[in-house]
């Protein structure tokens, strides 16, 4: 695997983004000693528009919008240790799934769910996911951030979260599965929090048996959301929804 090229060197120098044509708000580049670049993100909290003006950075740099949810603690209190993770690319969805799945269940795994049409463009729908958290106050402290990768399903691996760790220990696997829902949904990471993630989805099921099979998977990848049967959690968090919320204890 190639490694990608790191542009946040350039912003720790200069942090309003301008060598590399954006206009960023006040921020500051962070990382782990091992790791001293692994992020920027701004002094404050977001502004309901801030989406779209972070966009620039991935067609110019390979950075990445997110927003990070900083209300349970301060970024170092995370520990990211991003040499712990693998490359997502290198698992393959449906077996992640299908192994997490036997874990927490005893019926046979029902395989992956069927890809949807977009009922959205996948950047819009994640500008408007962004837009809406931070209007209703969702979290008391949202910052607008760049991470250098590959795609967005990317993101929690090239930090080195280890907000799933009682449940998944290398979040690269985890990775492996945003990527397909990529694919398959549209997905886009919108907010990291200590052990919280929200995706928005530009396609998300329309009908309750293509919801149930989301519903499975969503089982498998984060089962502490899980609280109720398949059905109902499909009903209640997945058909026809445009957010993804997961939480691991």
């Amino acid at each position: 695997m190639a490694m990608l090229p790191n542009p946040l060197p350039k912003l720790a120098d200069d942090p309003a983004g301008s060598s590399l044509g954006l206009q960023l708000p006040p921020g500051c580049v962070v990382g782990v000693p091992e790791h001293p670049a692994l992020l920027w993100y701004s002094d404050e909290p977001a502004a309901p528009g801030v989406w779209p003006s972070l966009l620039p950075a991935r067609r110019a740099a390979g950075l990445h919008p997110v927003l990070l949810d900083l209300q349970d603690g301060t970024l170092a209190e995370w520990e990211l240790d991003p040499d712990a993770m693998s490359y997502p690319g290198d698992h393959d969805p449906e077996e992640i799934l299908a192994e997490l799945w036997e874990s927490v269940q005893d019926e046979e795994w029902p395989g992956l769910a069927p890809a949807q049409e977009p009922a959205a463009d996948p950047d819009d729908r994640a500008a408007a996911t962004a837009a809406a958290l931070i209007e209703e106050n969702w979290s008391k402290d949202l910052r607008a951030a760049l991470v250098p990768a590959r795609r967005s399903a990317d993101i929690p691996a090239a930090i080195g979260w280890c907000g799933p760790v009682n449940h998944e220990e290398d979040v690269a696997v985890l990775c492996s599965v945003l990527r397909s829902w990529e694919d398959r949904f549209g997905i886009r990471v919108v907010v990291i929090g200590f052990d919280r993630l929200v995706l928005s989805v530009a396609a998300p099921p329309q009908t309750l048996a293509d919801a149930e099979a989301v519903a499975a998977e969503h089982l498998a990848f984060g089962p502490d959301d899980v609280d109720e049967d398949i059905t109902a959690y499909a009903e209640r968090e997945i058909l026809g929804k445009d957010q993804w919320h997961f939480w691991w204890d």
